[in-house]
């Protein structure tokens, strides 16, 4: 139960919430599940390279900037690409992604940056580099148009430009900038990937806040799959984010844990040993003794809006559990006079855009221009 504090105090209101109850909740995420991130930044410098008229046809204007952090060989460049509407007359929202191929592959502009850090090896490529055929390959996933014909600022960065997404012993990306003072005693409670991308993203919002076409005040923070992990554990940990959007994320996202049903715990968890703390390992068969689950992050970004959205084929992301998550968050958002808006399981394709978003669309696990539509939707509703 959301609302029962670690003392057995019932939470009644929300002042209890924010005082109380969520401080225990953060807590017990950032010790059992994501790792205990840096409360600073370290050192940050961000570099405009470009801000070109014209773009999109004429409608957008498109930034490039680097966000540098950290001092030393260890330094990171992360690359943040930026649309947002060319004519607009006052600082507009956005929608903060993060991607998995670079942010050349989100539209096939020749001028967008080719990420020189790590990449994933697929569609052809074999030595982690990414290539310039791949322009624009995952373009269906990000309805830039769509968003700035609406008003809307699209930005995106590109994952492994934060934290490459392999296993290294956490000797790259921003845990290189916080090491512990004896590498090999490392705690088992220390951040790890997810909470490595997360603070990644909080960066590039340090940087939107500063933008003087944008409002920093109005960003929704979006990912996919265990970037949709990300971008709820992000919106959790940085309370700035005025929106939160999951996307078939998940185990150790917004599927509800103890349900076991398609990626466990332990599945993930021997899959991918790097995306959480250490401590998460204990739970590997083990659900019903981790102190929390994922109805509890939905809950934290009360009382913002937040979005979750399942695929029906997805079986394996459990489409089920992310909904029984968003019922089960609502309890804390009717602290604030808010509800969900769902007391089943909606139909294929018929969204509730209650304070919590939810729909499951048909299809697989994927970015449709679907969810776009209720992810603009729910913006407009709600940041505007």
């Amino acid at each position: 139960d959301p609302l029962i504090c670690l003392d057995g105090t019932k939470v009644v209101n929300s002042k209890l919430w924010i005082h109380k109850r969520r401080p225990e909740i953060i807590n017990l995420f950032e010790q059992e599940v994501y790792g205990q991130s840096p409360l600073n930044t370290g050192p940050i410098r961000f570099e405009v390279l470009e801000e070109v008229k014209g773009a999109l046809g004429g409608k957008a204007i498109r930034k490039q900037v680097i966000i540098h952090l950290g001092k030393g060989e260890k330094a990171l460049a992360v690359n943040l690409l930026i649309y947002s509407p060319q004519f607009a007359k006052q600082p507009v929202p956005g929608f903060l992604t993060i991607n998995f191929q670079g942010n050349h592959t989100v539209l096939p502009e020749p001028g967008i940056r080719i990420p020189t850090s790590w990449v994933r090896n697929r569609n052809g490529i074999k030595d982690n580099r990414a290539k310039e055929k791949d322009r624009g390959i995952s373009a269906s996933r990000w309805a830039i148009d769509e968003i700035i014909n609406r008003g809307y600022a699209f930005a995106t960065v590109y994952y492994g430009d934060i934290d490459p997404d392999f296993h290294d012993g956490f000797n790259n990306g921003p845990h290189a900038l916080f090491p512990p003072q004896d590498p090999s005693e490392r705690k088992p409670s220390d951040w790890a990937s997810i909470a490595g991308w997360a603070w990644g993203l909080s960066r590039c919002l340090d940087y939107l806040e500063k933008d003087s076409l944008i409002d920093g005040k109005r960003i929704a923070v979006m990912g996919h799959s265990r970037l949709g992990k990300t971008s709820l554990w992000a919106g959790a940990s940085d309370e700035r984010f005025a929106m939160v959007i999951s996307n078939n994320s998940g185990c150790g996202g917004a599927a509800i844990s103890r349900r076991r049903f398609g990626e466990t715990v332990k599945k993930i968890n021997t899959s991918f040993p790097h995306w959480f703390c250490d401590n998460y390992k204990k739970y590997n068969d083990n659900e019903e003794n981790c102190p929390v689950d994922q109805h509890m992050l939905v809950a934290l970004s009360a009382p913002r809006p937040v979005y979750i959205a399942s695929a029906e084929e997805d079986r394996w992301a459990d489409p089920t559990g992310e909904f029984l998550a968003c019922l089960n968050a609502e309890s804390v958002y009717k602290l604030f006079g808010f509800s969900f808006g769902a007391t089943g399981k909606p139909p294929v394709n018929q969204p509730v855009h209650g304070r919590i978003g939810y729909h499951v669309r048909s299809g697989k696990h994927d970015v449709t221009a679907y969810d776009w539509e209720q992810y603009i939707d729910f913006a407009d509703k709600y940041l505007k």
